[in-house]
C-alpha cells in the first residue's frame, strides 16, 4: 500500500504521519488489525494530555530510568506498534541500560514475530528473543498467547518494560515479583493502574525521552536509587488526572477550540 503525501503544514501533520506508519507495516505484518484499533484509542487520550509530556510523565520516566540502569536483567517488552514506531530508539534505550530485547504478542504467529525482529535487527538490533520456538516458557496465570516468553529474557528479568501493553499480563509479571514499566495514555488501564512505573505519555514520546534520562543518570547509581525511592506510582497517577481534569476546565472555560489554539501557539 502506497502512503500519501502528508502536506507538512497541515494542523495534523505528525499525528497523521504516525497513523501512515502504522498503515504500512500493517500491509508489511508488524502491526496486527487491533493495534490500529489501539492506537486510534490511545490518539484520543494523547487529546487530553496536550500531546506533550506532562510532569508527571517526566517525573515517572526518570523512575524507569533509574529502575532499568539498576536492574539486573532488565528486557524490554516489544510488540508491532512499538516496533513500528518507536524501533531505532528502542535499540537504543537497550544499548544504554543494557537491556534485552523481546517479541511477545497478543496476536502471535510465526510470521509477525519474524517481522518485527527483521525491523528490530533493521534498527541496529544484535539480539531478539521470545521469536518462534525461543518462546519456550509459558506465565501459567495467562491464557493469551502473550503466556509464550523466553526463558531468557522476560521469564528471568527482574525489570521489564511494557510499552502499549494488555493489562493481564502486566498483573501477572508484577506478581511474579518484576518491576514493571508500563506505558499508557490512558492513567486509567489496568495495565496504568497494575504497573509498578506507569508512564502516561505517548510512545513516540516518552521512548526518546527514557533513552535521553538513562543516558544522563547512567553513572549516578545513587542517584537512580534515590529517584526510585523517593517515587510514588499510585500518587503520580491521581496527579496525572488531576493535569488532565484540570486542562480540561480551563479549555472548557476559555472557549474550547480557540484556547487550543491559544495552546499550540505557546508551546
Amino acid at each position: 500500500m502506497k502512503s500519501i503525501k502528508i502536506p507538512p503544514e497541515h494542523p495534523r501533520a505528525e499525528s497523521l504521519r504516525i497513523r501512515e506508519r502504522l498503515i504500512e507495516h500493517f500491509s508489511e505484518g508488524v502491526v496486527a488489525t487491533a493495534g490500529l484499533i489501539a492506537h486510534g484509542r490511545g490518539e484520543a487520550f494523547d487529546y487530553l494530555t496536550g500531546e506533550k509530556t506532562a510532569k508527571t510523565a517526566s517525573k515517572a520516566i526518570k523512575a524507569a530510568a533509574s529502575a532499568l540502569l539498576t536492574a539486573e536483567r532488565a528486557v524490554v517488552s516489544v510488540n508491532g506498534n512499538t516496533a513500528a514506531l518507536v524501533a531505532e530508539e528502542i535499540v537504543e534505550l537497550a544499548n544504554v541500560t543494557k537491556a534485552r530485547i523481546e517479541v511477545n504478542l497478543f496476536y502471535r504467529s510465526l510470521e509477525r514475530e519474524m517481522s518485527i525482529k527483521k525491523l528490530l535487527e533493521k534498527a541496529g538490533a544484535h539480539e531478539v528473543l521470545g521469536v518462534g520456538e525461543d518462546a519456550s516458557a509459558k506465565i501459567l496465570e495467562l491464557g493469551s498467547e502473550r503466556r509464550r516468553v523466553d526463558p531468557r529474557g522476560i521469564l528471568l528479568a527482574d525489570v521489564v518494560l511494557v510499552p502499549l501493553e494488555d493489562g493481564d499480563r502486566t498483573e501477572a509479571l508484577v506478581k511474579m515479583g518484576k518491576t514493571v514499566i508500563a506505558i499508557d495514555l490512558n492513567p486509567l488501564s489496568r495495565t496504568a493502574q497494575k504497573a509498578t512505573i506507569t508512564i502516561v505519555d505517548n510512545v513516540v514520546r516518552a521512548i526518546p525521552k527514557l533513552v535521553e534520562i538513562a543516558r544522563k543518570l547512567k553513572q549516578d547509581v545513587k542517584k537512580c536509587h534515590e529517584i526510585l525511592l523517593n517515587f510514588d506510582n499510585e500518587k503520580n497517577l491521581a496527579e496525572s488526572m488531576t493535569s488532565i481534569k484540570e486542562r480540561l476546565s480551563k479549555l472548557a472555560e476559555e472557549g474550547g477550540y480557540l484556547a487550543l489554539e491559544d495552546e499550540k501557539h505557546e508551546r
